[in-house]
């Protein structure tokens, strides 16, 4: 098995640093150790003669639909993206000023994945990443590979780059040795210089740059290129300076938050004050008469201005808003626990997602345990606002967007705008805010609407803080309902997960509806696409609900909710928090049950060594005792293919105001080879912080009628006083293929503060947030 093999073994998960459904909104402090794992396992001809001519190595593009052949199923298989995309010249651009691109159709959220990228490509070459330009996202240059999200943009996107890289260096190298007239195993390369050991002292030498026009690359990649072994890299497992860094703290154009175009306006959107109300009236003429008005934009339950200056389109908002008159009908379900019950009515597709049967020794069980877990509505709570700066020019459109999927955005949009997908262009923009499937869309749709009222002018158009806490798809809220028994051993012997959730994804694009929030709005409106559910072994609302553990008999059943009276999507790790909460909570309970400490337990029921490793370490780390009060344990693989990561949370109460507060977590991780482990340690130290903001303070609130959470002091988050001290430990195993780590610490943090508050109480919380008015309860 080659290097490449090891990196990229078949499966899913991704690199280091995983994607994540997004990046933090919050930093904590964290310290970082490394172990080893001991024994651990296009465009046409005319573009190409240009490049020839002008001696530039075209290896980008060739990326329009009607341009990709059809996939013969006797084709060998290549990795990653690149399976899809086959031609060189979708990835990388060897340019004659001394440069190279990379195209990449996976986006920066903060979580580092541009940085990875060319860690990869500058190791696989053997040039200076300053030589090294990033372009990802844009749907007129680079390969549409879906979707920035389940941690998956190394296996992807990094798996391709690498297999191009070592392809384009083999055939750049084959070029020189007959140039230089020297055998290719000769010649030695640094940072894009080929020259031999005897050539260097007779000036025989020469770069991939002047090679780059006598090597043809609009050829498809063939299988089984030899790429570097692990033990050759230079830069990939280091720490290096991060891409995106530098702008966001020198004030510079960071985010689509800051961009600034000539003659660009601005604007604002009034929203329905719920998803079924309907527009009566509105006094347009009002508001077009104000300082700075460019435009009133009505298109059926659609409203929107632009106006010359920011404060304008403000005041212009709130002056349509304040005359608008709705029809609001009281449509929402009930909160609290009357919510729980009510979703177990409602109308769902149910289907067994995971079962092992093994009746005799279900048999053998002598004592049962069952218990029911909730989780209510969340938010993302992205800090910044989602925005979008559109332009229509000519007939078409471009629109610069915050999306973690351009071409679904795009697809979505040409359908509500009923226009040809080539007129319109979507570039990613990193946004200041950004993971899951918050606004980020849905703004980059207002903002080409309101565009097209401008006569050409730039729109940018960003949502109030209300905007983002009423009308972003929300976390599903969701029951577990767990139930098992022990044998007279204390081993389980039988486990059923059952669970009742909403679909938790409704991102573009949708083949039987659209996802685009004004779409629904307008005269002619896109129906809403219906709820459907992510099929393991990723999962969706299921996701981690079917057992790492080994157990004699197991039965997980998935009731997906079909109606969606609240919008829900992808929030991040989708149904895996709540999951893991449940499960990792009910693991502490059986071992309460049997009288087996907590770690002991678990790895009686654990089988793979990596997964007995990464909890061992977490337990050696923390200095774990069996008699330990104030301190929970937990484990979990995330979606069963991806990171492995076990948590200790260190909890401190105060029974007289019902306050939890975290000082400490410890967490594990074994995410296979590393590629940057600052990228790992940030990503597990931000999950870990965001799970307990989730598990301690975060819930939406609605009546009948509407959502109430309008600010953030409608919506509790963790402040940097509370943020917990995380230490992150890094299991490195070289030889094994990169995980995705962008959401594996969330579930197993909660479950760790949950399984602390009992060994501190003796008291169980299986209802989220843990609230102080619950802590109260719960110790009264």
């Amino acid at each position: 098995m080659n290097a490449r093999d090891t990196f990229f073994r078949n499966g899913t998960g991704s690199g280091s640093p995983g994607v994540s459904d997004g990046p933090l909104d919050q930093a904590g402090s964290a310290s970082g150790s490394v172990a080893s794992g001991a024994g651990a396992s296009a465009f046409g001809a005319s573009r190409r003669r240009f490049f020839k001519k002008s001696g530039a190595l075209a290896v980008a593009f060739s990326l329009a639909p009607s341009l990709i052949e059809a996939q013969p199923a006797a084709r060998p298989a290549l990795p990653g993206s690149l399976n899809t995309f086959r031609k060189l010249d979708s990835w990388l651009s060897i340019n004659p000023d001394g440069t190279l691109t990379i195209f990449s159709g996976k986006v920066e959220l903060g979580q580092g994945i541009t940085t990875a990228l060319t860690q990869i490509v500058a190791d696989e070459l053997d040039i200076d990443m300053l030589r090294i330009k990033v372009v990802s996202g844009d749907t007129a240059r680079v390969p549409d590979e879906g979707v920035t999200a389940g941690s998956l943009s190394i296996q992807q996107s990094g798996a391709a780059l690498q297999a191009a890289s070592a392809e384009v260096r083999a055939l750049l190298l084959a070029a020189a040795a007959q140039k230089l007239g020297t055998p290719v195993e000769s010649l030695i390369v640094l940072d894009g210089t080929i020259t031999t050991a005897a050539g260097a002292a007779s000036g025989a030498k020469t770069t991939y740059w002047e090679m780059a026009g006598s090597v043809p690359l609009a050829r498809e990649a063939t299988p089984n290129v030899k790429t570097k072994a692990p033990a050759q890299y230079k830069i990939v497992g280091k720490n290096v300076p991060r891409r995106d860094i530098p702008a966001k703290v020198t004030g510079g154009e960071a985010y689509v938050q800051d961009m600034r175009l000539p003659g660009m306006v601005f604007g604002r959107v009034v929203r329905p004050p719920s998803l079924t109300a309907k527009l009566l009236s509105v006094d347009e003429a009002a508001v077009r008469r104000m300082p700075g008005v460019v435009a009133v934009v009505r298109d059926g339950n659609f409203l929107a201005v632009a106006a010359s200056r920011e404060e304008q389109a403000i005041a212009a908002r709130f002056a349509l808003a304040q005359n608008a008159k709705w029809d609001v009908p009281a449509a929402l379900p009930p909160k609290g626990a009357p919510l729980y019950a009510h979703m177990k009515t409602q109308r769902s597709t149910d289907s067994i997602v995971g079962r092992k049967d093994n009746p005799q020794a279900a048999a053998s069980a002598t004592r049962t345990l069952k218990a029911e877990y909730t989780r209510p509505f969340q938010s993302h709570g992205s800090i910044g606002p989602s925005c979008a700066v559109a332009q229509w020019k000519d007939d078409k459109l471009t629109v610069w967007t915050h999306s973690q999927s351009v071409f679904q955005l795009r697809g979505d949009m040409v359908k509500v705008l009923k226009m040809p997908e080539a007129n319109v262009n979507c570039i990613h923009k990193e946004g200041s805010g950004c993971y899951g499937h918050n606004g980020a869309d849905d703004v980059a749709l207002d903002a080409a609407l309101v565009a097209r009222a401008t006569k050409g002018r730039p729109v940018k158009l960003q949502w109030m803080r209300e905007d983002e806490f009423g009308w972003e798809p929300y976390g599903s809220a969701m029951v577990m309902n767990l139930t098992a028994g022990l044998d007279a051993t204390g081993r389980i012997v039988d486990w059923t997960h059952e669970l009742w959730s909403h679909t938790h994804s409704t991102r573009p694009y949708d083949p039987d509806g659209s996802n685009l929030l004004a779409g629904w709005h307008l005269a002619n409106p896109s129906p809403m696409g219906p709820a459907k559910n992510i099929p393991q072994p990723n999962g969706g609302s299921d996701r981690n609900a079917v057992p790492y553990y080994v157990f004699a008999q197991t039965k997980t059943i998935n009731h997906m909710l079909m109606d969606m009276p609240l919008r829900v999507s992808a929030l991040r790790t989708l149904g895996a928090y709540a999951n893991l909460f449940a499960a990792e909570s009910f693991m502490d309970e059986l071992a309460e049950l049997a009288g087996v400490d907590p770690v002991d337990f678990r790895l009686r029921h654990l089988t793979d060594p990596r997964a007995r490793a990464v909890l061992e370490k977490v337990a050696a780390d923390a200095n774990w005792k069996t008699g330990d009060k104030n301190r929970g344990v937990s484990f979990s693989r995330y979606k069963n293919n991806s990171c492995y990561v076990a948590a200790i949370a260190d909890i401190e109460i105060d029974r007289a105001s019902g306050m939890i507060a975290v000082p400490r977590i410890a967490l594990a991780v074994d995410a296979g080879m590393i590629v940057s482990p600052d990228g790992i340690v940030n990503q597990m130290e931000g999950g870990a912080i965001q799970s307990t903001s989730w598990t301690l303070r975060e819930q939406i609130g609605y009546d009948n009628r509407q959502i109430l959470t309008k600010s953030w002091a409608d919506y509790s988050i963790l402040t940097y006083a509370e943020v917990p001290k995380v230490k992150v430990s890094l299991v490195n195993m070289p030889n094994e293929r990169s995980l995705g780590v962008g959401e594996g610490s969330q579930g197993p943090t909660v479950a760790a503060i949950a399984n602390a508050f009992a060994r501190a109480t003796g008291k169980r919380l299986r209802d989220l947030p843990f609230t102080p008015d619950k802590v109260k309860a719960a110790l009264a």
